[in-house]
């Protein structure tokens, strides 16, 4: 099979390389699935650089969730059969035609997702559940501010926000591209360019946004403790800006609110029957057709570099997938 394969890790992501690639027969436990879409994250990246907290072992194929066909089943596999349309958690080796995947791993994609849409799914959609419900408890009425609502997780925290009810305000850098978190329900939408705490003291009364959701870091989190509630939180996502910020302590004292860090996959590694039970609530939400991701561009997987630097120059809205 082929695969778009790391053998160093670069700043520069273009090191990946189309690779020949013999897949061994599924474990006890595995599926082999022949791969129709995978989705591209930031961790991809990250990876390739050697800056990310895991850090597989080279060469590796990139692509941390993907969605295909199962070709072959394992034995003790139960839950699956041959021939099952199923979207997958990876961590690694989604850029390729095919992968062994534990079964625990898997889940039917609902019949509303095609394979790019079951692919671009998850990890977005996990991570803001876990964030707003899990983590931030976020309640109908509640004025959640996301950051970042351009991109992936963002758009999802915008989707999943209005599902529970808040008044959502998104922000970005991009005017242009607001227009699409808009036309998602987003109640407001600010271009940050310039600062925005302001804006947001003004649209809720003077109060400030109860739940912020940060996946920037860097100096849209300083300023979003400017604009936070009594009693506010402030999730932690992610530091996409790339400084990662520190905090006066006298602020969250001062103001009564709370900075909270958000790792969905490892809350569920620590909590696996909380995180079952995410993963089903995100996945009843796609198959009652509440939620569809947004796609913004399709690449083949010998243009996987291409798609990993749309996701670095900032020019993607919402999630680029590549599809075999």
């Amino acid at each position: 099979m082929r695969s778009m394969r790391v053998h160093e890790l670069s700043d520069d992501i273009g090191v990946l390389r189309m690779d020949e690639v013999a897949l061994p027969p599924p474990g006890p436990g595995q599926l082999r699935l022949d791969l129709k879409a995978c989705s591209v994250n930031f961790p991809d990246i990250l990876m390739v650089q050697g800056k990310y907290q895991f850090k597989p072992e080279l060469p590796f194929a990139p692509g941390m969730e993907g969605a295909g066909v199962v070709a072959e089943t394992g034995e003790g596999v139960t839950m699956f059969k041959r021939g099952d349309r199923v979207m997958a958690g990876l961590r690694t080796g989604g850029f390729a035609q095919a992968a062994n995947v534990s079964e625990a791993a898997c889940h039917k994609i609902p019949g509303t997702l095609d394979f790019a849409e079951a692919a671009a799914y998850s990890a977005a959609y996990l991570t803001a559940y876990v964030a707003l419900v899990c983590r931030g408890n976020l309640q109908p009425g509640e004025t959640l501010l996301v950051h970042g609502a351009t991109g992936g997780v963002g758009l999802a925290a915008v989707d999943i926000g209005k599902l529970l009810g808040a008044t959502v305000i998104a922000t970005s850098a991009s005017s242009e591209k607001l227009k699409v978190v808009k036309s998602r329900g987003a109640d407001h939408v600010l271009n940050l360019t310039g600062g925005f705490r302001e804006q947001v003291k003004e649209l809720t009364g003077g109060g400030g946004a109860d739940v912020i959701y940060d996946p920037v870091g860097g100096d849209v989190f300083d300023e979003s403790v400017r604009c936070i509630a009594w009693n506010g939180r402030l999730l932690i996502i992610g530091f996409a800006g790339g400084r990662i910020p520190s905090l006066p302590v006298n602020m969250p004292l001062i103001k009564g609110f709370s900075v909270i860090g958000v790792r969905a996959g490892e809350y569920g590694r620590r909590d696996p029957a909380a995180g079952r039970a995410n993963i089903e609530a995100i996945m009843r939400l796609a198959a009652d057709g509440k939620i569809r991701p947004h796609i913004c561009a399709r690449f083949p997987l010998e243009r996987a570099v291409d798609a990993l630097r749309m996701l670095q120059n900032r020019e993607a809205i919402g999630k680029v997938v590549i599809e075999m």
